[in-house]
């Protein structure tokens, strides 16, 4: 799974919406202009969000969309779901069977089925709320400890000595 800007744009805008007073609705104009997503693609994500009941249209002049309820009650993954984009590192999707001939699961399944877990767990817990405030990076000291927190220190290792060669 990579994410796409399907997923990322859904984010963005409704990160935007929340910031917002949440009695007066904001234009999809508005969001794509302060966002930089192009208005007709977000078209599409808020159609969608809708359906899913996460966000609310108002029709007439001074119209818009709004929150469908308050930010820290919408986990990041219902949005990023809601936008039809798939969390799921296997290839082979929700097959049972497996993407293997003769339908056998490859022998990394459970590795990638088990990045899917942590990726879900991950965007499940932390809300757009969250974002808003920023109470994210060790909102969950459990998904940042050992392995994680060794990446972390490895990234900023990595950019310190490209930095000085530079």
């Amino acid at each position: 799974m990579i994410l796409s800007t399907k997923g990322r744009y859904a984010v963005m805008a409704m990160v935007e919406l929340a910031r917002k007073d949440s009695a007066n609705p904001l234009s999809l104009a508005l969001i794509a202009d302060k966002q930089e997503i192009p208005l007709a693609y977000l078209e599409q994500i808020f159609a969608k969000l809708k359906r899913a009941g996460l966000v609310e249209s108002l029709r007439g002049p001074g119209g818009g969309y709004k929150l469908a309820k308050a930010p820290h009650a919408m986990p990041i993954a219902d949005i990023i779901l809601a936008s039809e984009e798939s969390m799921q590192m296997t290839r082979c999707g929700k097959k049972i069977e497996g993407c293997m001939t003769p339908g056998t699961r490859c022998l990394t399944h459970d590795l990638w089925e088990g990045l899917t877990d942590h990726i879900h767990s991950y965007l499940d817990a932390i809300s757009l709320g969250d974002v808003i405030d920023g109470n994210i990076r060790y909102r969950h000291p459990e998904l940042v400890s050992g392995s994680m927190l060794s990446y972390s220190n490895h990234l900023s290792i990595v950019k310190d000595a490209e930095t000085s060669s530079a």
